[in-house]
């Protein structure tokens, strides 16, 4: 039995696993969802059907149970021989993808008053781990990490200097691992190395992040302390004046009801008043249901906002790259933010924007265009996977 490589990224209430051969190559992949509710279930891509879970089961149990059904499957008759945790946030203690130890943990957890929605179930996700495959080399991959290259000024914000002496109060970024394999794809199909290329890398799904990558390095992103900063996302508000609290102080509401509300109620669910999933936002927008047409004009407009900002990081620009669920599968919302960007030379080719899956250069633009624009799908399981490896080759045999 060839050696594999165990992917594992936790959400609050979610695990998803994949399994990589040692050629990198995806084996397998699986989903538990609702956990912690009475429905909690699994589900292996691939297969009929789902798996019942306990009810309020956790991410030990559905661990449990997923490994259980790779093993029955065949896939995984042994331990693997690396496993990748994705960890949301690093602050400024990783840099890059570590091995984990005792001192990782802690440096972890320290960070979650800067990630209290992510990092806790992250951790619950190594201890479930570690506790089911003792000795086998375990790496955390973190979303905050490839923009820790940032300049200060693009990391620091305006406020007291001590904040963020004493506390971290700083921009960090995220959907890290996702830009980052932007950088090096780019690369690759421009035919450059990372080291020569310079791209704007637009990571758009639920969760929506920017990045300006100057010569394979981060220089500027969208997502700030926490992931709300930036772009508007699915129920996330991004960017809104800071005086909105005072504001809402005024009108009743609490800091924290107000930080659910920008977090879970707000974005495109807010603006559309019906749903955060782009399709059927689109599909309700043809029908002529005008708050979701709405949402998608402030969408892409502040989308096109963002990607002129990102331009003044840059000393020349490579590419503009789609990436994400809606990046990747909506021609719609990559026509109407080009649309915005005709003042810098962007023009896309309707055909090759509608049509892009069938080509496998992910080039877009139109012939008259400035700067190639491309759709590149991501891969951030692929990148966690190879960090794993990497990290327990260099890891010496007991």
């Amino acid at each position: 039995m060839e050696d594999t490589v165990l992917v594992v990224n936790c959400g609050s209430s979610s695990l998803k696993l994949a399994l990589f051969n040692n050629q990198h190559r995806k084996l397998l992949s699986a989903l538990a969802e609702r956990l912690g509710q009475n429905d909690a279930f699994a589900h292996i891509d691939g297969q009929e059907g789902t798996i019942p879970l306990d009810a309020g089961a956790g991410h030990d149990q559905a661990l449990d149970t997923l490994v259980t059904a790779f093993r029955d499957l065949g896939l995984m008759t042994t331990a693997p021989s690396a496993i990748g945790h994705r960890v949301v946030h690093g602050g400024e203690t990783f840099h890059e993808a570590v091995l984990i130890d005792g001192d990782v943990l802690k440096a972890i957890e320290s960070c979650a008053g800067l990630a209290p929605l992510h990092n806790p179930v992250n951790l619950s996700g190594i201890r479930a781990t570690l506790a089911q495959f003792p000795g086998v080399p375990q790496t955390a991959v973190f979303d905050t990490a490839f923009h820790q290259t940032l300049p200060r000024r693009a990391f620091l914000y305006a406020l007291p200097e001590a904040w963020y002496r004493d506390w971290g109060v700083r921009r960090y970024g995220f959907h890290g691992t996702s830009h980052a394999f932007m950088a090096a794809e780019t690369a690759r199909l421009l035919g450059k190395t990372p080291a020569t290329t310079s791209v704007i890398s637009a990571h758009l799904g639920n969760g929506c992040s920017i990045t300006a990558i100057r010569d394979g390095i981060s220089v500027d992103t969208s997502m700030g302390l926490t992931p709300l900063e930036g772009l508007v996302m699915g129920t996330r508000s991004g960017d809104v004046d800071p005086g909105l609290f005072d504001f809402l102080s005024g009108k009743g509401f609490a800091a924290d009801e107000v930080h659910r509300i920008l977090n879970q109620e707000s974005g495109l669910l807010g603006l559309s008043g019906q749903t955060n999933d782009m399709r059927s936002l689109c599909e309700l927008a043809d029908h002529g249901h005008e708050p979701s047409q709405t949402a998608i004009d402030v969408f892409c407009f502040r989308l096109a906002r963002y990607i002129g900002a990102m331009m003044a990081s840059l000393s020349h620009l490579d590419a503009l790259v789609f990436t994400g669920g809606i990046g990747e599968n909506s021609a719609r919302i990559r026509a109407e933010t080009i649309n915005h960007l005709k003042l810098m030379g962007f023009e896309l080719s309707p055909d090759l924007n509608n049509h892009h899956g069938e080509f496998s250069d992910g080039r877009i633009e139109s012939p008259d265009s400035r700067f190639p624009v491309l759709v590149i799908p991501t891969n951030e399981e692929l990148v966690i996977a190879r960090e794993a490896s990497r990290l327990a080759g260099s890891v010496a045999p007991a």
